[in-house]
């Protein structure tokens, strides 16, 4: 993962997008270091460690084409943004956990840790990727290059990162990415409405609205009608949007949506998505 150097924005546009899981290189480590409860989204409960009893030797999954039919929409929301083929390639230079089972323990602890850190890579490379101002950029700059760092330390090292401590300056520079970006869209007024920090809108109806610069970073988003709504600049942060209705919305320039956010959502063709995120394949 090459470190940005200079102002251009592409940069960390690059970074963001190429962000993506590589299963065939991975050993199916969200199949297996997990802990899962069985829900709406998982048909069983398993322990972390244990193997899904619908994994196949070769790690592939033997219900793929059908999981959501079978019981497990969740398999079909989960990314771990590339984190699963760094611990298995990097991590622990393609050693099988089956193969290697003194080491099987170590990557299952591992794996969520490394799913973290490059959550925290994808927002500050989409970060990097605004005309936030010079001060904020190069912040950000600092931060990347830390923790990209901390993806390449053996297993040992990663284990004894204390996450909490790094995501505090992390979460410190993207609010001021936010605040400044959805500034500039409104230029530079502010309102109350646009404050909806952990609102709770499961349910409602907001079809049609035009929510541009709000800020829902942790708010709950589950059922709710966004359908046809302007969400150019809104903060998605920690947003849960399980079968939020994005139908013919815009979120082309929304802020730090994820992968899975978009997955557990309701969509279709006219829903606009930013360029790092891909149309989940059960939209209709």
């Amino acid at each position: 993962m090459s470190n940005l150097t200079n102002r251009d924005s592409s940069f960390g546009t690059t970074i963001r997008e190429i962000l993506q899981a590589d299963c065939q290189s991975c050993f199916g480590l969200c199949c297996t270091a997990l802990n899962i409860v069985a829900s709406s989204d998982f048909a069983m409960d398993k322990p972390a460690g244990k193997p899904c009893s619908n994994l196949k030797e070769d790690y592939s999954c033997q219900i793929h084409s059908k999981l959501r039919k079978s019981g497990y929409k969740g398999c079909t929301v989960f990314d771990c943004l590339g984190a699963g083929q760094q611990v298995s390639q990097v991590t622990f230079k393609g050693q099988d956990w089956r193969q290697s089972r003194e080491h099987a323990e170590k990557m299952f602890q591992v794996f969520p840790i490394m799913e973290q850190l490059y959550e925290m890579i994808a927002y500050v490379a989409e970060a990097l990727s605004y005309p936030v101002d010079d001060t904020l950029h190069e912040q950000l700059l600092v931060q990347l290059e830390q923790l990209q760092q901390a993806t390449e330390l053996d297993a040992n090292s990663l284990l004894a990162l204390d996450i909490i401590a790094i995501r505090m300056p992390v979460n410190a520079l993207l609010l001021k990415t936010s605040e400044q970006m959805r500034q500039q869209l409104v230029k530079g007024k502010t309102s109350p409405k646009l404050n909806q920090r952990g609102a709770d809108w499961m349910g409602k109806n907001f079809k049609g609205k035009d929510l541009r610069a709000t800020d829902l970073r942790g708010s709950y988003l589950i059922a709710a009608n966004l359908q046809g709504a302007n969400l150019q600049g809104v903060d998605f942060i920690g947003a849960d949007m399980r079968d939020t209705n994005l139908r013919g919305a815009d979120l082309s320039t929304s802020l730090f949506l994820t992968q899975m956010q978009i997955n557990a959502a309701q969509g279709d063709s006219t829903t606009k998505l930013p360029s790092y995120i891909k149309r989940p394949a059960h939209w209709q």
